[in-house]
């Protein structure tokens, strides 16, 4: 069972979720978005297995979405993932794959769903 996690080991749900794998026997390969941003295809491809549109996977409090008014309705979906792949902090964490499933760990219980 190949797992992939978007990890910021900075974040606490990010580690809580990395835990919960790893005591559940799963070892993730773990990327670290923030050192190794996700290019556009990995993104569309993440954005699709999530169901979502880009801007309900940015953090909205983050100083880089208010700073580049990402809340402006006139942005493209293009231009919400150029803003995303620039500044991979606005990306919401954590995110796990498997299987072309994937979940948002918040809380971090709810990637169980896809395992």
């Amino acid at each position: 069972m190949s797992v992939e996690i978007y990890h910021n080991p900075r974040c606490s749900k990010s580690r809580q979720t990395l835990q919960l794998l790893q005591d559940k026997g799963i070892e993730a390969d773990v990327v670290e978005y923030l050192k190794t941003p996700p290019d556009r295809a990995t993104l569309e491809r993440i954005l699709d297995m999530l169901g979502l549109e880009p801007r309900e996977l940015m953090r909205k409090k983050e100083k880089e979405y208010k700073a580049l008014q990402l809340d402006d309705p006139q942005l493209s979906r293009e231009q919400l993932i150029e803003a995303m792949i620039a500044n991979p902090k606005l990306i919401e964490r954590p995110i796990v794959i498997q299987n072309g499933r994937a979940a948002i760990g918040r809380p971090p219980e709810k990637v169980l769903e896809i395992l």
